[in-house]
């Protein structure tokens, strides 16, 4: 076994292609003449998976700190497509929804992301592909989990001090 790192072993390929996807996506909004960064885009459609979800729920699913997400919501609010609301079980928190305003843009960003991934899988098979999707769901699965047991740990860790 050599000691050098294999630049097909499958995690450096997921974290290539996630990278990869990722620039296209940006590149697409950004000619797409839609009126919004590709960090906004993205907010509007996780907003929209995630209709009434604090904010900080979102910022994690995106991977983004909260303040990177409060930036973007903000920009969004004042543009009419989403909206805050006070989260009833705790009043600190605030919930987020989409606004009417954001389905056409919502659905002009979803054609984009269409076209991208009909260009990106190219070649690939309709079984191939929800094989693939399966999978990764998988990986996504356990790394959720990963995430939430080191969490957990740690949380029992700082608890035991």
């Amino acid at each position: 076994m050599s000691s050098r790192p294999d630049p097909d072993a499958l995690g450096f390929v997921l974290i290539d292609v996630a990278r990869m996807l990722r620039s296209a996506f940006e590149r697409r909004i950004a000619t797409a003449g839609l009126g919004l960064t590709p960090g906004e885009a993205r907010t509007l459609v996780r907003v929209a998976t995630l209709e009434g979800s604090r904010q900080l729920e979102i910022a994690q699913r995106m991977g983004i700190e909260p303040m990177t997400l409060s930036t973007y919501l903000d920009r969004l609010q004042s543009l009419g497509y989403v909206e805050r609301r006070p989260d009833p079980a705790d009043r600190r928190a605030k919930l987020i929804f989409t606004t009417p305003a954001a389905g056409a843009l919502i659905a002009n960003i979803r054609t984009e992301q269409i076209e991208l991934m009909e260009l990106v899988t190219s070649g690939i098979g309709p079984e191939e592909l929800e094989l693939m999707r399966d999978r990764l769901k998988r990986l996504r699965a356990n790394l959720f989990a990963l995430e939430e047991d080191s969490a957990a740990a740690t949380l029992a860790k700082e608890a035991g001090r």
